[in-house]
């Protein structure tokens, strides 16, 4: 792989990492500042009024999807990347200078909702554009390793946000960090998207985009998306397991560990960092794997274990007494959502022809996230508040077996040359030269 193709891994990874650092620390710190913005009282339904303003967000993402992705289509990937973090950052700094209840009363909330409309909106257009860009800029032959780069960078942001919450949580006292501590990692988003906003300015546009002129005046419409419903229906089958298991094993599992199994938050927020480090360093493997044995096995691999092993693992974990149960048990869940994760991006890309492909990717995706991966943590609280917590462990593996249906049917798409892939063609089809 050149220079210049780790060049433009690096700019569209450092950007994602930003976009969703500030999208993960809103779940992160919840326990921290969701007594901010509502009446003091049960602390589950504090943290369901959150997680119902994280789920909120995810329904702009369809939004997002459609507006960033017919930029991504008509203006090019650098000017959806340069939007998507624009909108990032004003919402970071929203979140940081909210009122809180005892301030504005709900005023804050409203606030709080604001800021998470406009980082779904931001982040419904940053997956594709990020996915779409990735994927166009790598080499044919290693489309997976690079694209794996996507949940690299998600990942990073994740961590960097729990690492803070760890410096954080030893520097400061658990007053403090209800009181106003919970706003730091929300200026530091700010900050880390501005520079990533200079660096995305000079970034450099994918050749695959660049030497495409095929129906120009059609180019990231809904008409033109038309043409391709069944891989928009592909999008959103194959997402359902992989979202859904992504969110429970990563902004989820620190609640989790700590409102169900009892660990100390802080001991909670380790568990999380740490399977996080080693689940971020498992992408580039998987994704380079599939470029040797295809993309099909690794999601079949996924959707059987997410199948099979979610109701015991969920099980285990919520009677984890320590540090490394916990975290075994992390680890192994996360190393089979890997399945999923390490190739998603490219296969959606690889679906779609170049003069739709931002848009194909980011509606389907984002109408599935929003059904399924925003509201699974808001699914998880819904079913512990009635007092059928292990339903959601069945939820999720049903979610997969669905998954599972798609990856099984679905057609190889590793070898596919994404310059000959035409509007109005089966995608999946098409061999590459």
């Amino acid at each position: 792989m050149g220079r210049q193709h780790w060049k433009k891994i690096w700019v569209g990874s450092a950007g994602n990492m930003v976009e969703w650092f500030d999208w993960f620390v809103y779940a992160s710190f919840a326990t921290y500042f969701a007594g901010a913005f509502f009446p003091s009282g049960n602390p589950t339904a504090q943290l369901m009024n959150t997680a119902g303003i994280f789920a909120v967000g995810f329904f702009m993402r369809p939004v997002g999807g459609w507006l960033l992705g017919r930029v991504g289509d008509r203006k090019g990937r650098k000017a959806a990347l340069t939007l998507t973090v624009t909108l990032m950052s004003a919402s970071a700094i929203l979140i940081a200078v909210a009122p809180t209840y005892g301030v504005a009363g709900y005023g804050g909330a409203l606030v709080l909702l604001v800021a998470r409309l406009l980082q779904g909106l931001s982040v419904g257009g940053e997956y594709a554009a990020s996915a779409t860009y990735l994927t166009e800029a790598s080499d044919p032959r290693r489309r997976g390793f690079a694209s794996s780069f996507q949940y690299v960078s998600m990942t990073a942001g994740q961590i960097v946000g729990l690492g803070l919450q760890i410096v954080l949580q030893r520097t400061m006292s658990d007053a403090a960090l209800h009181s106003y501590g919970w706003r730091i990692p929300f200026v530091v988003g700010a900050l880390g998207a501005a520079v990533v906003f200079y660096l995305r300015r000079n970034m450099l546009e994918t050749e695959v985009y660049e030497e495409d002129t095929s129906h120009s005046g059609e180019r990231g419409t809904l008409r033109a998306l038309g043409r391709h419903k069944r891989e928009a229906f592909l999008v959103v089958a194959l997402t359902m397991g992989g979202t859904v298991a992504y969110y429970t094993y990563t902004t989820y599992l620190t609640k989790y560990l700590s409102n169900s199994a009892g660990l100390s938050k802080q001991t909670a927020t380790l568990v999380s960092f740490t399977a996080l480090i080693v689940f971020a360093c498992l992408q580039p493997f998987a994704g380079a794997l599939s470029d040797r044995i295809g993309r099909r096995p690794l999601l079949i691999t996924f959707a059987v274990g997410s199948t099979f092993l979610t109701v015991p693992i969920m099980t285990l974990l919520k009677h984890a007494d320590g540090y490394w149960p916990a975290l075994g048990l992390a680890l192994l869940a996360l190393v089979v959502v890997t399945g999923y994760t390490s190739i998603n991006a490219c296969v959606k890309a690889e679906l779609f022809p170049t003069g739709v492909r931002a848009l194909g990717v980011a509606l389907p995706y984002a109408v599935a996230n929003a059904l399924f991966g925003g509201t699974a943590e808001y699914v998880a609280l819904w079913f512990k508040k009635g007092g059928i917590e292990s339903g959601f462990y069945w939820y999720v593996a049903g979610c997969a077996a669905v998954s599972l249906v798609v990856y099984v049917t679905m057609r190889e798409t590793k070898d596919l040359d994404l310059t000959r892939v035409r509007a109005g063609e089966d995608s999946t089809l098409t061999p590459a030269s």
